[in-house]
């Protein structure tokens, strides 16, 4: 597969709001590259999964003390 520059703003999407035109950018590469939108799926599941995680290890741990 083929590394596209617009990872790097799906990348920067997950931590701060991209302005309008960065958002219009991703929206209509992601028309058209599966690739971009197979990254993004696998991104934003790995975010939910380590805050899921963490979350757990906080509350086990509130539990033991």
């Amino acid at each position: 597969m083929r590394s596209c520059d617009i990872t790097a703003l799906v990348s920067k999407g997950l931590d701060k709001k991209l302005n309008l035109a960065e958002r219009f950018a991703v929206c209509l590469h992601m028309m058209i590259c599966s690739g971009c939108r197979n990254f993004q799926t696998q991104t934003q599941f790995i975010r939910k999964a380590a805050r899921r995680y963490t979350d757990h290890l906080e509350s086990r741990l509130g539990k033991k003390t």
